[in-house]
């Protein structure tokens, strides 16, 4: 794997002209440490156009020791292109942020996440939803991601750090910079508990062109989007549709039809979205990616030591019966049980779940 030193990584991302899809098409031909060494007619026969060319002869060191410095004294933690950090799905997106400045749990990055979007401002019954669902996602142990936003996003982080579990939040400004400002404990409590991320620049305000691009890195982290309540032109249509582009699960809450924040959600519904009401209608979705590597997959020896399996019998047993023996949450229950199915060590039935029979 190419791996590059934090300087020449900010270097990179501050070059002008350079985004991910020319520097992919520049490092077929080059390593990325040669970008900084060879000529200008070689970087110009890679593809790269000439403001770049110019920037990479003599990048400004200074600036970006500066800034370097100002990330240690704030505690961010950047994590470059080229880094083990990085995130495999973000990088998979198209036009993949150069760089993530990120406070908080930076192993979340990689973590199995369900972003949760909607509208700024959700009805009572659209943020009820929105934590519901942030809190089952949670106890199911994903991590919960979304915007920070007031309304659906605010809700959908609460519900996360709810059930103690984590919470992404991608913000459309610096990562040391809260907005709104009415999210201030929302924030703290994110950097805490979860992760903060942003692609711009430490002390970037809000501008309105930052928030539909940081959409497609809550989608492009994410294995699915999830749309509570959404008017037809929204940023939650934004994200829903980078999700669509990047061969992401698209779900939504379906609503009243004299609701107009429901009317995002029902064209995405007619447009082929998951029509969800409970957490199993994502789960059982999702589930699946375990196949691909993006779940750890326990070992037959470790699932046969599962509480769930262990208190499951042949005879038909409620979800409900086995969150009381386990003492697990039912979100969990549910989640481990889509797990054991996958594995066909147990059967779906009318009221609840049977064991298999070990051939």
């Amino acid at each position: 794997m190419a791996t590059l030193d934090l300087r020449h990584s900010l270097a990179l991302r501050i070059c002008p002209g350079l985004g991910s899809n020319t520097l992919e098409r520049a490092i077929q031909h080059i390593t990325p440490a040669e970008l900084f060494t060879v000529s200008p007619l070689r970087l110009h026969e890679v593809g790269l156009p000439q403001d770049a060319i110019h920037y990479l002869q003599a990048p400004d060191w200074h600036f970006i020791d500066t800034l370097i410095q100002r990330c240690i004294a704030q505690h961010i933690q950047l994590v470059g292109y080229f880094d083990a950090a990085y995130p495999p799905l973000l990088k998979q997106i198209s036009s993949a942020p150069l760089m993530l400045f990120c406070k908080g749990r930076l192993s979340l990055l990689s973590e199995p996440q369900i972003a949760i979007v909607g509208s700024r401002n959700a009805t009572a019954t659209g943020l009820e939803i929105a934590r519901e669902f942030g809190r089952s996602l949670s106890g199911a142990g994903m991590t919960v991601t979304s915007g920070l936003a007031r309304g659906v996003d605010g809700a959908a982080h609460q519900g996360a750090l709810s059930q103690g579990g984590a919470t992404l939040a991608v913000l459309g400004t610096g990562v040391d910079v809260v907005y709104p400002r009415r999210h201030n404990t929302l924030y703290q409590q994110v950097a805490e508990q979860g992760l903060l991320v942003s692609e711009f620049l430490p002390g970037s305000q809000p501008k309105a062109e930052h928030f539909p691009r940081r959409n497609r890195i809550i989608s492009g982290l994410s294995l699915g989007v999830l749309v509570v309540e959404a008017e037809i032109k929204s940023g939650s249509l934004i994200t829903a549709r980078y999700a669509l582009e990047q061969n992401k699960e698209v779900f939504a809450v379906p609503g009243s039809i004299r609701n107009p924040l429901s009317q995002g959600c029902h064209y995405l519904l007619k447009d082929g979205a998951k029509l969800t009401e409970r957490i199993e209608d994502i789960l059982e979705e999702v589930r699946f990616f375990s196949e691909n590597g993006l779940y750890i997959v326990e070992s037959d020896q470790k699932q046969e030591h599962c509480p769930v399996l262990q208190h499951l019998g042949f005879e038909v047993t409620s979800v409900d019966t086995l969150s009381q023996r386990t003492q697990w949450p039912v979100e969990k229950v549910l989640a481990r049980l889509l797990d054991l199915e996958l594995e066909d060590k147990v059967e779906r039935v009318l009221d609840g779940y049977i064991k298999l029979a070990r051939g």
